[in-house]
């Protein structure tokens, strides 16, 4: 187990959005998928066969926010994502190695807190498989399958 204490950091899912590790479509390695809002456009590039790739994304404004990015920067290439494995009969996910630590610190963790809350947290969306203290184990260990891919 890595801690013994998690304290939720008010993350929303969003905020994993910009950079995914994905696989590559055409090699089938690690790829990285960004966006960037400014400019409306995602990108895949794969650093192991040279595979690019652009797309035109959705851009949501909003006044209490500059812009909202509406989708994942891999959905606009449909590829999978690289930190993705079947768990019992769901699927485990994570976008890039922050999201997966930031889960991983979360579901080892004996104490979860949620102190000083705006709003509902990545944390509190998760499906419930994530939550269960029974899975905890198996998940770490998916966890760390995951990481040394």
């Amino acid at each position: 187990m890595s801690n013994s204490r998690f304290q939720d950091q008010n993350k929303q899912l969003s905020d994993f959005y910009t950079e995914v590790w994905v696989c590559c479509p055409a090699c089938k390695k690690r790829a990285v998928a960004r966006a960037d809002v400014e400019l409306k456009e995602a990108r895949l590039n794969c650093l192991h066969c040279g595979c690019s790739k652009r797309a035109t994304m959705e851009v949501n404004y909003r006044p209490d926010r500059k812009a909202v990015m509406l989708l994942p920067a891999h959905a606009y290439f449909g590829v999978e994502l690289w930190f993705q494995a079947p768990f019992r009969s769901h699927v485990f996910m994570a976008y890039n190695p922050e999201h997966l630590t930031y889960l991983e610190e979360y579901i080892g963790a004996l104490l979860r807190e949620h102190a000083d809350r705006k709003g509902f947290t990545l944390i509190e969306k998760l499906p419930g498989f994530y939550q269960q203290a029974k899975n905890r184990e198996a998940l770490l260990k998916l966890i760390a399958k995951l990481k040394a891919k």
